[in-house]
């Protein structure tokens, strides 16, 4: 049994049969994945992606799935989760920072090295890699705008480090969503700055996040991305479906670009509200919504 050989080959390694993802979603959705596998090393990492490769096993690999929907059926193949590569160091105005590391995390670090530049960041609760591969941002700032570089294992197993040029950046796009790789390690450049505005700038941006976001239910953030010329959010409530219900799922009655889960919610209540909104809001408004959530997996 490939699992059995797996444990073998990787004694130190935490390796999960059949485990339910839903666990590890902040949607607290999602099937289970036929081997949930922990590396700890970027060294595990690349070892660990020549095996699956070498027998052609499928592989997805996640971070802090904060931005995702596992679908209910759960994924085949191997799951890689990244969580327990977390290091961050810092080298004079440089952050260097292992992609399993939470991205609030890190903006935390900076301050405590002075360093300003990740201050839009302190609320985004994805990780490192996760918020490379998307470009996150948050209140007027982006990924794109502080990543220096990023240590890539491509899809052929060779290691690379991609420029801020390389990645080709824009509104949550890199191009690692096309070329494929597993993200490594991110190299931040930062300014020396002021502790004292740094840290009250994060102050700012918290209360204001916790004003206006449902942080008191699992949700996977914010669904849509924002359409040029609109707020995805004032859409929604002028379609009047703030607040709807669907199975245990709801548009969130604080912030209408939210899903949250109230009760239960499975992937497929998400996958299917998230349809409606797209087709109502296209109906009313003659506007295309699109998914900023990966939605993957298997249907049931």
């Amino acid at each position: 049994m490939v699992v059995n050989e797996m444990q073998s080959d990787f004694p130190t390694v935490v390796i999960k049969v059949n485990e339910p993802l839903s666990r590890y979603t902040y949607t607290k959705t999602g099937g289970p994945a036929d081997i949930l596998v922990f590396p700890k090393t970027e060294k595990e990492v690349i070892e660990l992606v020549a095996w699956i490769k070498e027998r052609e096993l499928p592989l997805i690999v996640l971070g802090n799935a904060s931005n995702l929907i596992v679908k209910d059926g759960g994924i085949r193949g191997v799951v890689m989760v990244l969580t327990d590569m977390k290091q961050i160091e810092v080298k004079k105005d440089h952050l260097i920072v292992q992609s399993g590391a939470k991205l609030i995390d890190t903006s935390y670090q900076a301050l405590r090295a002075d360093l300003t530049g990740l201050e839009f960041a302190c609320g985004i609760p994805g990780s490192v890699g996760g918020a490379v591969f998307m470009n996150a941002g948050a209140y007027e700032g982006e990924i794109s705008e502080v990543l220096e570089s990023a240590l890539v294992i491509s899809e052929t197993g060779d290691v690379q480090r991609l420029s801020n040029e390389e990645l080709n950046f824009s509104y949550r796009y890199s191009a690692i969503q096309e070329r494929g790789g597993i993200i490594l390690e991110a190299v931040f450049q930062l300014k020396k700055g002021n502790p004292e505005a740094i840290q009250t700038r994060m102050q700012e941006l918290t209360v204001l996040r916790e004003s206006k976001q449902p942080l008191e239910y699992p949700s996977c953030g914010s669904v849509f991305k924002r359409p040029t010329g609109y707020f995805t959010g004032k859409l929604i409530q002028e379609a009047g479906l703030q607040g709807k219900v669907w199975g245990g799922a709801q548009i969130s009655e604080k912030h209408a670009g939210f899903i949250v889960n109230i009760n239960e919610a499975t992937a497929t209540d998400y996958i299917e509200l998230i349809a409606y909104i797209q087709e109502v809001i296209l109906k009313d408004a003659g506007v295309a919504l699109e998914t900023e959530v990966r939605i993957i997996g298997e249907d049931v």
